[in-house]
C-alpha cells in the first residue's frame, strides 16, 4: 500500500477503544454500588468513539485532497464541519466511491465483504462486552441489542454510490438516536432537560434502539465500511 501520513490511523479499528473501556472498568467490580458509574463510562466511550471517527473522516478527506487536486479545490472551497452528522459521512462515502471509480474500479467491482463485516461486528460486540462490567450494568440493553441487531442485513448498507445506509432504519437510528445522544453529552444539554424520556418518546418505533451497544455497533459498521473502501482506494491509487 502507498505509505502516507494518516494510513495507520485510518486503518486502526474503532473497536480498540471499546476494549480499552472494558479493561479500564474491569477492576471496579460489579456490585450494586458500582451501577451509578454506568452512565459516566458509556457517555465517555460514546464521545471517544464519535471523536475518533470524526478525525478519521477528516484524514480520509485530506488524503484524497493530497492526490486529486480537483477534489482539493472543491474540498477547500466548501469544507466539511465536524464530520459527525450522517449527511457529512454520506458525502465522504460518496466522494470516496467517486475517487475509486476515477482510478479505474467500477462501483459494481468494489467488494468490501459486507457479510463478513456484519458478522464480525456481532461477534466482536459479544466477545468484548460479554464478560464485562458494562454488560452486567446494562444486562437488559445488552440482550436486547444482540436480539435487535440480528435484523441488520448486508443489503442494508453501502449498496449505492451515494448512500451509506440503504436501510432507512439504520439512518433513523443514527440521526434520531446516536447523533442526538452524542450532541446531548457533548454540550451537556442534560443539565437543563428532564432525565427521563416522555411517554411520546417511549412509544416511538425506534426507541428500542436507544441503546449504547447499538450505537457502538453502528459506529463500528461505519468504521469498517470506510476502512474497506479506503483500502480499495489505496490499491487503485498506488
Amino acid at each position: 500500500m502507498r505509505p502516507n501520513l494518516h494510513t495507520d490511523f485510518i486503518l486502526t479499528p474503532v473497536s480498540g477503544l471499546l476494549k480499552d473501556a472494558v479493561t479500564a472498568s474491569s477492576g471496579i467490580g460489579n456490585g450494586i454500588e458500582t451501577f451509578p458509574l454506568y452512565d459516566y463510562v458509556m457517555q465517555s466511550v460514546l464521545l471517544k468513539l464519535t471523536g475518533f471517527q470524526e478525525q478519521k473522516m477528516k484524514c480520509i478527506c485530506w488524503e484524497m485532497a493530497s492526490v486529486d487536486f480537483e477534489y482539493r479545490y472543491e474540498f477547500t472551497k466548501a469544507p466539511l464541519g465536524e464530520c459527525s452528522s450522517y449527511s457529512e459521512k454520506q458525502k465522504i462515502y460518496g466522494d470516496l466511491i467517486k475517487q475509486i471509480e476515477k482510478n479505474g474500479l467500477g462501483f459494481a467491482e468494489i467488494d468490501i465483504n459486507k457479510g463478513e463485516i456484519l458478522e464480525s461486528i456481532k461477534i466482536e460486540i459479544r466477545e468484548i462486552f460479554q464478560p464485562s462490567n458494562l454488560a452486567i450494568w446494562a444486562q437488559r440493553d445488552f440482550i436486547n441489542h444482540n436480539k435487535n441487531f440480528n435484523s441488520v442485513a448486508s443489503n442494508h448498507f453501502a449498496n449505492h454510490k451515494g448512500t451509506l445506509f440503504s436501510d432507512n432504519l439504520l439512518k433513523k437510528i443514527y440521526e434520531n438516536r446516536l447523533y442526538k445522544q452524542r450532541n446531548r453529552i457533548a454540550h451537556n444539554t442534560y443539565s437543563y432537560q428532564q432525565n427521563l424520556p416522555t411517554l411520546r418518546t417511549l412509544i416511538e418505533d425506534d426507541y428500542k434502539y436507544d441503546n449504547y451497544f447499538t450505537y457502538f455497533s453502528l459506529l463500528m459498521l461505519i468504521d469498517k465500511i470506510f476502512v474497506g473502501l479506503y483500502i480499495k482506494y489505496l490499491e487503485v491509487t498506488e
